[in-house]
């Protein structure tokens, strides 16, 4: 027998169950473009509430994040596919050891 579900509990089921429901809509939509373009809408709302609880250090770290791939795939182009492949194995493992569909 399993226990019912704290409030919390329910919460993050809820927001889960939204982020997936929000990402296939998009998909459905605009395909990959449209799942990508649903993750920076995502990521800029919550740039926007760090830097209004006073954690703006949160747009030195987004902007490094670009920069990186900005990087990567300036690397692709010029033949060297490693730093691409290196940086999405990195973030598959990171997303799904600690994303939001765990």
């Amino acid at each position: 027998m399993t226990r019912p579900l704290t409030s919390v509990e329910r919460s993050i089921q809820g927001r889960m169950s939204w982020l997936q429901e929000e990402e296939r809509k998009a998909i459905e939509s605009r395909g990959e473009i449209g799942r990508m373009e649903f993750w920076l809408r995502l990521t800029r709302s919550e740039i926007t509430k760090e830097v209004k609880v006073g954690r703006g250090d949160v747009i030195a770290g987004f902007t490094q994040v670009c920069r990186l791939f900005k990087l990567v795939l300036e690397k692709r182009q010029a033949g060297d596919p490693r730093l691409f492949d290196h940086l999405m194995q990195y973030a598959d493992t990171v997303l799904k050891q600690h994303g939001p569909r765990n």
